[in-house]
């Protein structure tokens, strides 16, 4: 009676936590799941064949938008009324393989509000015709569905199936282009450097569990500073050491970090404007989102287990010091090798490649400042936890716009080199002045979205000096940093240079486009709020310090 009864007892648990806890938080994922069954059903059944494929997929992103929306309110009104930590708010899915809290309700919302503006964007520019729609838009919300699952991963087996789900349905957009060979090879070199990735990572984690004997990441802080203190030999801290690196080097790829940014440039070349957009500001943003929870379960303080152990102490500072140095070590050399790599580039995509590239370096600054200070300054980790994530939500705006304007020339000028651009302000002055708010943005230079972005992440690398966290490399990080918003500024106005002071190509045809159109108001609706958030950013502010409760 006794295992019949335990067994009724765990089934009828598992379903109250599936049904009436897991599914209402899980919203979101379930909108994207409905719609791109809806898509496949437009694909096969010939009835359904006109049906506007980009109509459902912009319908069912909203749906999952407005979910999104809803879960973050909550979290925010329970704040409001209870006026506790953030941190207490948190709540594990499906048996603790996800995790909903603020942090995944505020980069869940940003990934739904940037993939409504970006499927407008494919719908005015015409990337997807109306054969391909259906696969197209069943792609992107295939790869969207698996970094909401990176945002919230809470188990490591999760976190390889999140990165895996995300990547997968990228490497057939970068060669979505049919006809076009270097479409086609963005393609190949992209799958075949993913899964080279995906199988170390994937041994990386098995060298973790085997020594740390869990997978859940809240537990590996703990498990791993215990085995340590107990007397850990020099083999399973080397083997350790040796896991970390292995899973980094599947975050670094998506993050397209150095020596890991190979792949970039030659897929954005070769790949849709558009899937460029795509792969620049989703994946990067999902990939930051791991990074953060990833780092965090190699270096949280586990305060509760570990009083009165100072050996355990001990070893996890060892531990949070080697984690800081390998993204603080990253970081730099990514955004250096970044801004200095686009001053020879001649087309416009390569150049928002390395951009991209650089820009991932500036958020794991951030990232290595917050896990510095989670030991010492807990308030000072939530502040640079803010900054990522208001650099986040600022850069869908400014990147988005950016590839953007990029698809609108594309399909007028019939080129995507920087030379064609030249001499555009004499025809259209418009599409000069947006492409400059959101180059001047990139750089960061006021009073734009980007200059309070980076400021807020200058200014996590300044708290972690004055309270003493890892103080050299993060004096190191602010001064690189800074370097490299000047450096910067000459690539980007460099394009603007081409624009307004060269003259116009003779091959071109001089009749004047016009940028008072649909696509033109979908323009200016991205280029806007680069500026709105650089005067009145305290709203954003507010909602990105609330995700940053993670480090609380």
């Amino acid at each position: 009676m006794t295992p019949e009864l335990n067994a009724g007892t765990l089934l009828n648990e598992l379903f109250i936590d599936t049904v009436g806890i897991s599914v209402p938080l899980f919203r979101p994922e379930l909108c994207f799941v409905a719609t791109i069954v809806l898509l496949l059903l437009c694909r096969m059944l010939p009835l359904l064949r006109y049906v506007d494929s980009g109509g459902i997929a912009l319908g069912g992103v909203c749906f999952a938008a407005w979910f999104a929306y809803v879960d973050f309110i909550g979290i925010e009104s329970q704040v409001g009324e209870s006026l506790l930590s953030t941190a207490a708010i948190r709540q594990e899915l499906f048996g603790g393989l996800l995790v909903f809290d603020s942090f995944t309700a505020f980069l869940r919302l940003v990934l739904a509000g940037f993939l409504i503006l970006y499927i407008a964007m494919t719908k005015l520019s015409g990337i997807p015709d109306r054969e391909d729609g259906a696969d197209f838009y069943s792609l992107v919300l295939g790869s969207s569905l698996g970094m909401c699952l990176m945002v919230s991963a809470n188990n490591l087996l999760m976190v390889f199936m999140a990165v895996e789900m995300a990547s997968v349905p990228s490497y057939v957009l970068a060669g979505m282009l049919k006809g076009r060979p270097a479409s086609s090879e963005a393609a190949l070199k992209y799958a075949v450097y993913g899964a080279g990735t995906a199988g170390v990572m994937l041994y990386g984690i098995s060298l973790i569990s085997g020594v740390l004997g869990t997978l859940v990441l809240p537990d590996i802080s703990y498990e791993m500073s215990r085995v340590l203190a107990a007397g850990g030999t020099s083999g399973s801290t080397m083997v350790l050491c040796l896991g970390g690196l292995m899973l980094s080097v599947g975050l670094a790829f998506k993050l397209s970090a150095v020596p890991f940014h190979f792949w970039c440039p030659d897929v954005f070349e070769g790949a849709a404007a558009e899937v460029g957009a795509f792969l620049s500001v989703a994946s990067k943003a999902a990939a930051i989102a791991l990074l953060v929870r990833v780092a965090f379960a190699f270096s949280m303080p586990a305060s509760d287990t570990a009083v009165g152990m100072s050996g355990n102490v001990a070893a996890l500072a060892d531990s949070r010091h080697f984690v800081v140095y390998v993204i603080g070590l990253l970081a730099a050399v990514t955004c250096t090798f970044g801004n200095l790599a686009a001053y020879g580039q001649t087309n416009m995509k390569r150049l928002l490649a390395y951009s991209t590239i650089a820009h991932a370096g500036y958020l794991m600054m951030a990232v290595a400042a917050a896990v510095a200070m989670l030991a010492i300054s807990p308030e000072g980790a939530r502040d640079a936890v803010t900054a990522v994530a208001f650099y986040l939500a600022t850069y869908l705006f400014m990147n988005l716009g950016a590839f953007g304007i990029v698809a609108f020339l594309r399909n007028r000028l019939k080129s995507e080199e920087i030379s064609a651009y030249a001499g555009l302000i004499r025809v259209n002055p418009g599409v000069v002045v947006a492409m400059a708010v959101v180059l001047v943005s990139l750089i960061g230079l006021p009073p734009l979205a980007g200059f309070v972005a980076k400021f807020l992440v200058f200014s996590s690398l300044v708290d972690a000096i004055t309270t003493g966290a890892e103080s050299p490399l993060m004096l190191s990080l602010l001064a690189i940093g800074g370097l490299n918003t000047v450096i910067s500024l000459f690539y980007y106005l460099r394009v603007l240079k081409v624009m307004t002071f060269d003259p116009v190509p003779e091959d071109r045809v001089s009749e004047p486009f016009s940028f008072v159109s649909i696509s033109g108001a979908m323009i200016t609706g991205l280029v806007i709020p680069v500026v709105v958030f650089g005067v009145f950013w305290s709203g954003l502010y507010v909602a990105a310090h609330l995700a940053g409760a993670i480090a609380s």
